[in-house]
């Protein structure tokens, strides 16, 4: 069986910069780490491949210096990972995004099982993983809680939904999404860590992937962000004095007020 876990590499503060042409993150010099949802996909994979066996890819989009973080992943469970890093890439939104990973999917090869965190924590957006499973071709299923079984045609999950679980079963080769609930991530060994410091990061630029240069990076993103901003928070206050009748009558007709603005 082979595994591929996609991991993003995501802000490691609130404190972040925006580029004013773009309106994309400015991520050079800024601490990073991996997508907390993605290391529960990391460690579900090292899981599956310690029950079942199989080999774990990780795959991420982003600058050079993101392969300190798949060094990371290596150190969590990850057998190989492939880093797609080219100036063309730059200013994906999440149509974009999936493109290119699926086209380092193909370069990765044969594939059994997708893994991704269900959303990142710099977009919230969710969407990344549906879209490369539709980008794919393949069945996906999302919020997953549980793999409750895997064999080589089909796995049976438990699935979070708005009134509560369902079980499902998907049909091999598959992508899902993982919840918090799934596991609780490993932390790695000194061994592992020695393993991950030896590690040899696969580096994929655009025309490695035979990407289309309409379809990647900033080109290839039907959305884009306009303007960016800090939401403000203003918070007023009214004090009542007087006897409680005489409170109860001025709250009356603050509320009246309100309702008829």
């Amino acid at each position: 069986m082979k595994i591929i876990v996609c991991i993003k590499q995501v802000p490691g503060t609130n404190e972040v910069k925006m580029d004013p042409v773009t309106n994309t993150i400015i991520r050079e010099n800024v601490p990073a780490i991996i997508n907390p949802f993605d290391t529960y996909a990391i460690e579900e994979a090292a899981r599956i491949k310690e029950k079942y066996g199989a080999e774990v890819c990780g795959l991420s989009m982003g600058i050079p210096a993101a392969s300190e973080m798949l060094r990371e992943a290596v150190s969590l469970g990850v057998d190989r990972a492939v880093l797609l890093t080219d100036r063309k890439f730059a200013g994906a939104d999440t149509l974009a995004t999936s493109y290119t990973l699926s086209r380092g999917v193909e370069k990765i090869g044969g594939f059994d099982l997708i893994i991704c965190g269900k959303q990142a924590s710099d977009g919230d957006t969710a969407q990344v993983g549906p879209s490369l499973a539709k980008t794919l071709g393949i069945a996906y299923a999302t919020d997953i809680s549980k793999i409750i079984r895997i064999n080589e045609n089909s796995m049976r999950c438990m699935k979070i939904t708005d009134d509560g679980y369902e079980e499902i079963e998907i049909k091999l080769p598959a992508l899902i999404t993982v919840v918090k609930e799934i596991n609780m991530p490993r932390l790695p060994s000194i061994k592992s860590m020695r393993t991950a410091r030896r590690a040899e990061i696969e580096i994929a630029a655009f025309n490695d992937v035979g990407a289309d240069e309409t379809r990647a990076g900033l080109k290839g993103s039907p959305t884009q962000v306009k303007k960016t901003f800090v939401p403000m928070h203003e918070i007023s206050s009214v004090t009542l004095d007087g006897t409680a009748e005489e409170k109860a009558k001025e709250l009356a007709e603050i509320l009246i007020d309100i309702v008829g603005r």
